[in-house]
């Protein structure tokens, strides 16, 4: 296979040249890859990143209005963050909604009635591979029955959606899978593309 091939077999003169890859470090929920690559004036280096499975990112809608958001205690930053319910694919999820709807319920105990892909980035693509997929959950209940990880310290809350989007604007919301999610639904409202319930 030819590595200076974009997806539609078009080269690209800004192309780098994969011409290995290994893993240098695993940990739970990520490695860190590095790549042998020749870049495009012919210099040969190795360039490292993280490599991790896709992702699903939920936006839940209790029946009222509100959204679901959950405070996490974040070590790399040192504090609690407020967020939403987010996670890795997982093998036996099938499809992405089932993982969102997974996701909703292990991190909050919330059963979402509909799942709806908002939209796929790639957040951090200069450093990472990952992918996340966003999801909107409508008339989401709560069943209590709660799945957290050994490593996730969470607390589930409800907030009012325009107090949500206000904290996004006035910067005391920092969590960037939640401030990406808030700008693209509001996009879309705005262009009266909101995703319709599956």
């Amino acid at each position: 296979m030819d590595d200076t091939a974009d997806e539609t077999g078009d080269s690209d003169d800004l192309q780098w040249a994969t011409t290995g890859t290994a893993v240098d470090y695993t940990c739970p929920g990520f490695d860190v890859r590095r790549d042998e690559v020749t870049l495009p004036d012919g210099t040969e280096t190795d360039y490292h990143y993280v490599d991790e499975p896709a992702a699903v990112v939920v936006l839940p809608f209790t029946p009222e209005g509100d959204v679901v958001v959950i405070e996490e205690w974040r070590q790399a930053v040192g504090r609690v963050n407020r967020g939403l319910p987010a996670g890795s694919v997982e093998d036996l999820d099938g499809d992405l909604a089932t993982a969102a709807r997974r996701e909703l319920r292990e991190e909050t105990g919330y059963e979402a009635g509909s799942v709806t892909h908002l939209f796929s980035a790639e957040p951090t693509n200069g450093i990472a591979n990952s992918v996340h997929h966003h999801f909107v959950a409508r008339d989401c209940t709560p069943t209590g029955e709660r799945d957290l990880d050994f490593n996730e310290s969470i607390r589930v809350e409800t907030a009012d959606y325009d107090a949500l989007l206000a904290m996004a604007l006035d910067g005391d919301l920092r969590d960037g899978r939640a401030m990406h999610a808030l700008a693209q639904y509001e996009l879309r409202l705005g262009v009266g593309a909101e995703p319709s319930n599956d």
